[in-house]
């Protein structure tokens, strides 16, 4: 491969993470900040809303991101173009059930690296270099799902690569994971709860982290460091001790009231043609990769 064939697949990669993520964080925005901001109003989280400029900002360091993420991903097919990733050949015999237990298997891992690299760059030590820009948006908006510093985008981008080398997972099990995370991300930097609550004003899925989870770790850093569950907070004692105090605050208001359910249809609507625009094409990673194919995830295109 010479140097324009890999500039060509780079971009190529960067289009398809970019657009991903451009789809999901202005429908995110869009949905929860402009169409439904009336409605929601009850849900917000806190009363002020980040400015544009600070919008503009974790963009750019999002194109940051990308561009690592997108290198980080099309180095991952160059392995298996050196027959160094034998993985998702063999996940392909497994048929559907496998997939699906590696893509929960996967969502929970990711769980588990994140939680322990996310507190680790928390240490005085790390944080000026690899978290200080993530948290610069302390009170944060969709765009900041990927406003990282150079060395956080590394080794979030590392998940990746590594679970593939040490699991057999299908490429088409990458996208949906990659969809999830993206979902996941945005709605937990969105600054609305959305998440439902119980009688009690707890969350009626409390393994889950929910945005006032997440919020609470940009307005208290030492907090909440999980990304999808509640468990490693909760066992290793990190969770903020108000949690519950600041879910129910959140929650007070039903999520849509009668005049709001149109819109909400509507919206729902949206939401549902942007998962259609960005899922992936399923697609098996055959085994020599010559030729020219999308891959599912990581939005590289190999020759």
């Amino acid at each position: 491969m010479d140097i324009a064939d890999f500039a060509a697949q780079w971009l190529t990669a960067v289009r398809s993470d970019l657009t991903r993520y451009v789809i999901f964080a202005v429908a995110v925005w869009f949905t929860l900040w402009i169409a439904l901001a009336r409605p929601l109003a009850g849900r917000k989280i806190r009363p002020d809303t980040p400015k544009p400029r600070q919008m503009l900002i974790e963009f750019g360091a999002s194109l940051r991101s990308i561009a690592i993420f997108s290198t980080i991903g099309l180095l991952t097919f160059a392995l298996q173009g050196l027959g160094l990733l034998p993985g998702p050949a063999i996940a392909a015999q497994w048929g559907l059930p496998w997939a699906i237990a590696a893509l929960v298997l996967m969502i929970a891992a990711h769980d588990s690296y994140f939680y322990w690299t996310h507190r680790a760059i928390h240490d005085p030590r790390l944080f000026r270099i690899f978290h200080r820009r993530h948290h610069r948006s302390h009170n944060p908006s969709p765009f900041t799902a990927y406003s990282f510093d150079l060395g956080e985008a590394v080794i979030q981008g590392l998940f990746v690569p590594l679970w593939m080398i040490l699991t057999p997972t299908p490429w088409w099990v990458v996208g949906v994971f990659m969809l999830h995370q993206i979902v996941r991300n945005t709605l937990g930097h969105s600054g609305y709860e959305i998440f439902p609550a119980r009688p009690d004003g707890r969350p009626m899925f409390d393994f889950l982290t929910t945005t006032t989870h997440h919020d609470l770790h940009h307005a208290q850093a030492g907090y909440n460091f999980g990304l999808y569950f509640t468990w490693w907070d909760r066992l290793m004692g990190t969770e903020h001790p108000k949690y519950y105090e600041h879910f129910a605050a959140a929650t007070r208001l039903p999520l849509l009231t009668p005049r709001a359910k149109a819109p909400a249809v509507i919206t729902a609507i949206v939401l549902a043609l942007c998962l259609l625009v960005a899922a992936p094409a399923r697609a098996q990673a055959p085994a020599s990769i010559a030729g020219d194919w999308a891959t599912p995830g990581l939005g590289a295109v190999v020759r």
